[in-house]
């Protein structure tokens, strides 16, 4: 992880790229036939690593769309580090399929992305982030009309463990697993 997040800060995509795609090589030599990226962040490269793996790649962010798509919804909101909702790696195959993609304000981007790096990441799991966290989401529902919320960090849903408001909470997490299992089957 702390190889990663030195990329990441650096904003060195070249270097991040280079250091996924040796990654999956090894999977690869090892006698893996397709490889994921189990996290969100790491897609900002995913296109570029994509069509220079020597294996097929299952994406987070796709897997998600797609689930987004089959459940008819057309306003996600999206919470995660502050790459993931300053990018547009979510938003482009969001938008591709007539998804809007909104994310928070400046100011509650700040206060998710640094209660991830020094609570949630450690797993500090405090009642007033969680607090915090839904107020966030509160917002964008009442404010925005947001019709669902992607937990684009595989760790949101360790702290937003159930949907609120009416909406429901898309875990990527759990999103991504179900489509490797279901690739694996087929």
């Amino acid at each position: 992880m702390n190889e990663l997040m030195k990329f990441i800060a650096a904003k060195d995509w070249d270097k991040l790229s280079e250091w996924l795609l040796g990654k999956i090589a090894s999977v690869h030599r090892a006698g893996a036939e397709f490889a994921a990226i189990a996290s969100n962040t790491p897609h900002i490269v995913f296109n570029e690593i994509e069509s220079k793996s020597p294996i097929p790649l299952l994406s987070i962010v796709e897997a998600t769309c797609n689930q987004a798509q089959k459940m008819g919804l057309k306003n996600v909101g999206l919470m995660g580090t502050k790459l993931t909702m300053e990018a547009d790696f979510y938003k482009s195959p969001f938008i591709s399929k007539g998804i809007s993609v909104v994310v928070p304000s400046e100011e509650d981007q700040q206060l998710i992305h640094h209660k991830l790096f020094s609570e949630i990441e450690l797993g500090i799991f405090k009642d007033s982030t969680r607090e915090e966290l839904l107020a966030i989401a509160k917002r964008m529902v009442e404010e925005k009309g947001i019709d669902s919320l992607i937990l684009g960090c595989t760790e949101l849903p360790l702290i937003l463990t159930d949907s609120k408001f009416g909406i429901p909470f898309l875990n990527t997490t759990a999103i991504h697993s179900e489509s490797i299992v279901t690739h694996c089957i087929s």
